[in-house]
């Protein structure tokens, strides 16, 4: 059984996909970036800020959802410079318990959805 999540609390899709969906009782998270949901601008500029701002989008789909970030057992991160690898781990690790904290992957890629810095999806379970 297949389940669409969605909240005016995160960025609307900018293509055919939905924020999140459940397929029993696994929530699958789209990747988000920095878009301000309030505004729909991208906060940008500075690399913490950026990552905030994504995490905060993160939990307002896993809100809807009816989980937390303890629920989060899997989470992608893909970055334009590796350079900034500490910074967002270090925004990152504020959402996360560190005992309970979810497997991860991080990657740098050539590009994102409209040329920002980061995007983090994340995988999540009831």
């Amino acid at each position: 059984m297949k389940k669409i999540i969605s909240t005016t609390n995160a960025p609307a899709p900018i293509g055919p996909y939905n924020q999140a969906v459940f397929a029993g009782d696994t929530l699958f998270v789209s990747g988000q970036i920095p878009l301000d949901p309030k505004t729909g601008e991208l906060v940008s500029g500075d690399i913490a800020a950026e990552t905030k701002m994504v995490m905060q989008n993160l939990e307002a789909i896993l809100t809807e959802a009816g989980l937390t970030f303890e629920n989060v057992v899997k989470s992608s991160i893909f970055l334009s410079d590796m350079n900034s690898f500490a910074q967002v781990n270090e925004v990152y690790g504020t959402f996360f318990k560190e005992e309970t904290a979810p497997a991860r992957e991080t990657v740098e890629v050539a590009n994102l959805p409209k040329f920002v810095n980061v995007e983090i999806s994340v995988i999540a379970i009831k």
